[in-house]
């Protein structure tokens, strides 16, 4: 019965970790701020990187001209354009 028990336990802190281990705080998703960036012109994401507080999105624009977007991490609204 001790075997039976300690299986049972080991099985369901196994299933609780993966949502334990996840915990965004909050703070939107990389997605997210790329959707935010290519709705200010984005077409083409090169490189992404999370800073601080806020997700800095880097790539070309239709014309393939650099563009950088910095979105806020906790609302998504955009704090910065680079063109």
């Amino acid at each position: 019965m001790r075997k039976h028990l300690t299986f049972a336990l080991v099985m369901a802190l196994g299933m609780a970790s993966p949502a334990l281990a996840y915990d965004a705080g909050g703070l939107i998703s990389m997605q997210h701020a790329i959707n935010v960036a290519t709705q200010i012109g984005v077409v083409a994401v090169s490189e992404t990187q999370f800073s601080g507080d806020e997700w800095q999105i880097e790539g070309r624009d239709i014309y393939g001209r650099h563009i950088e977007v910095d979105v806020d991490a906790l609302t998504g609204e955009v704090r910065n354009v680079d063109r």
